[in-house]
């Protein structure tokens, strides 16, 4: 798929030439994001159809996407495994690509960028974002990163936010729309082995740190717990996926402002209030309709 007139100006008035983190050009990644879109959506469409005979995607809320651009706002899971499911599924329900904002790690490598961005893949910075928008394309992201991908189980389905705001002000600034959405399933594709602090502490984590593997900063919310899928192995079990798409947060009338604490913080609490009761609804849905799972995928999810 050819980029339109509208995505060509996009990359014309780009003025960054690079991007503050080393090895990362800020406007090449807009241009390759926008050239990628076709290969990127037959990508997501061929995934569908392998993942829904696996974790067979069950989405309510459809409705409620509204026919603007959005910038999807949710939780996210272990390992980061819900990301592909989200863009794929978002896909079949609205014919609309969702680009995942991603941590500059994977895009400061030119092979893992261009892996990245061909899946729909998008570097995670507030120049780059600013762009997708002025070009009128669906973004997602995850306020929680990594300290929700790499939590305990017993705070699945928690929101682990912080002080971050940044989406906010981006989605303010530019008019756009918030749509909260939840998901639950890829936080149970696997159990595991040990936690992250677990690890981080044993013989094998004191190790790593000794022969400058592993960070000796004891931030043990950023590393992944080892996991332990279907039986034993690295086989993720197949939860069923279960998907919610929230009402909208129309930004609109703040469109070019730069927007006070108090609105912020109303803003994301509407946000993060939204994604913690379609989590409960989705999980109250899920027991309810377990006995009508088959035989199959309740022995391997076990």
């Amino acid at each position: 798929m050819s980029m339109d007139d509208g995505d060509k100006r996009i990359i014309e008035t780009t003025t960054l030439a690079k991007d503050d983190h080393k090895d990362i050009d800020v406007a090449e990644i807009v241009a390759d994001s926008l050239a990628a879109e076709g290969a990127a959506r037959q990508r997501h469409t061929t995934l569908y159809s392998i993942l829904r005979r696996i974790f067979s995607p069950t989405v309510v809320g459809q409705e409620n996407i509204p026919p603007t651009p959005v910038l999807l706002v949710g939780n996210h899971a272990l390992l980061a495994l819900d990301v592909p499911l989200i863009q794929s599924t978002f896909l079949h329900e609205s014919g609309r690509l969702v680009r995942a904002m991603g941590d500059r790690v994977l895009f400061g490598n030119p092979t893992v960028r261009k892996a990245m961005i061909s899946q729909g893949g998008i570097l995670g910075h507030p120049e780059v974002c600013a762009r997708m928008m002025e070009a009128g394309k669906d973004l997602l992201v995850f306020p929680g990163g990594s300290y929700e991908v790499n939590k305990p189980a017993n705070q699945r389905y928690q929101l682990k936010w912080k002080e971050r705001y940044g989406f906010v002000k981006l989605a303010a600034m530019h008019g756009y729309t918030i749509l909260p959405f939840a998901t639950i399933g890829p936080d149970e594709f696997y159990g595991r082995y040990m936690e992250s602090a677990q690890w981080y502490n044993s013989t094998l984590g004191k190790l790593l740190i000794r022969l400058g593997l592993l960070s000796a900063d004891g931030r043990t919310d950023l590393l992944p717990p080892i996991p332990k899928g279907v039986w034993g192995t690295l086989i993720p079990k197949p939860e069923r996926f279960y998907m919610s798409i929230g009402k909208p947060i129309y930004l609109r009338e703040y469109k070019g402002q730069t927007l006070a604490q108090h609105q912020l913080e109303a803003i994301r609490n509407e946000a993060s209030a939204s994604i913690d009761t379609q989590i409960r609804d989705l999980l109250l849905a899920r027991a309810q309709n377990a006995e009508r799972e088959g035989w199959l995928r309740r022995l391997l999810i076990r």
